[in-house]
């Protein structure tokens, strides 16, 4: 069965790497090309991620710098990969293509400048997380115990999102900052979140702000982090089913997606631990859910929900 995965920290090793490793192969990747080929991933988001300690005035050229090597290492040197630049591009996909979508998680790289997310919009990017886990100009992320919400520019943000259909992504808001993207956004996602009731972590969502993200038609993508799975930081396919399980209760059983974040964490779920193994997760979750409903979580329910058509 297909997959679309919203989240990925590859091109953070690829910059970091400095041309030293092989999108195609290396072991250094969770989703590397063989593996999505492997687990039969369709699209892979790829998020643009700069690490807090960059000096402020070095961080646009750092996602410059991650933007080169998402275009010359993993699509100029693999002709199966293709970049999804609008959203009518997920239903052009040939049969042995992988699309590969840009995402910015933090807007740190933009510091106050509108601008400089214009020219990534223009890049490809098609989905903005204000904040990673600490506060920026935009917004306190979920490590900030200020937990204020949008500042000005934070809604500025917002609305520009709205405006050229972008998503806003809301996994690492911290909660006030959650509620005021819910009052504005027209297109609101969680790329990598869990549920707050199975695991008491500062990244998962409430009930009550699953619920808000189902009545307002946006998606959550679960993510495969075990301490986002269970408070143990060690856990199964079986135990991550379970958040699957308490999203469908909550109502949501169409707006249910997967947001990996391979690359991007230490700790795996056992026999999920790269992209390889994505079937696993479908095979378990075909003993509990129907054909239908597991492929919309594996990626119908995505292509649905996402933004109208561009023009």
């Amino acid at each position: 069965m297909e997959i679309i995965d919203l989240h990925c920290d590859a091109l953070m090793k690829l910059a970091d790497g400095k041309g030293k490793i092989s999108f195609a192969d290396s072991s250094d990747l969770d989703t590397n090309k063989t593996r999505l080929q492997k687990g039969d991933v369709k699209v892979q988001c790829f998020a643009i991620f700069i690490e807090p300690e960059i000096k402020s005035d070095q961080k646009f050229q750092a996602a410059l710098d991650q933007i080169y090597y998402f275009k010359n290492e993993v699509l100029g040197k693999n002709h199966e990969m293709k970049q999804i630049t609008s959203w009518n591009d997920f239903d052009h996909l040939k049969e042995n293509e992988i699309g590969a979508m840009l995402t910015l998680e933090g807007v740190d790289a933009i510091g106050n400048d509108l601008q400089k997310l214009s020219i990534l919009h223009e890049l490809g990017v098609l989905s903005v997380g204000l904040t990673w886990n600490n506060a920026n100009l935009a917004a306190d992320g979920a490590g900030e115990p200020r937990g204020a919400g949008l500042t000005t520019f934070g809604k500025e943000i917002v609305q520009f999102n709205n405006r050229h259909q972008i998503l806003t992504d809301v996994s690492h808001l911290c909660e006030k900052a959650f509620w005021d993207v819910m009052d504005i956004a027209d297109y609101p996602i969680a790329s990598h979140s869990n549920a707050k009731e199975l695991c008491n972590h500062v990244r998962n969502l409430t009930n009550q702000q699953a619920r808000a993200m189902f009545d307002k038609g946006g998606l959550i993508h679960v993510v495969f982090n075990p301490p986002f799975i269970k408070e143990s930081g060690k856990a199964s396919i079986s135990d991550l089913i379970k958040h699957i399980d308490h999203f469908c209760a909550l109502g949501g059983v169409d707006q249910i997606g997967f947001g990996s974040d391979f690359d991007g964490i230490s700790k795996k779920v056992l026999k999920l631990e790269d992209s390889s193994m994505y079937q696993n997760l479908v095979n378990e979750l075909l003993k509990y859910y129907s054909e239908d409903q597991v492929r919309g979580f594996a990626y119908q329910n995505f292509l649905q929900a996402r933004p109208n058509y561009r023009v």
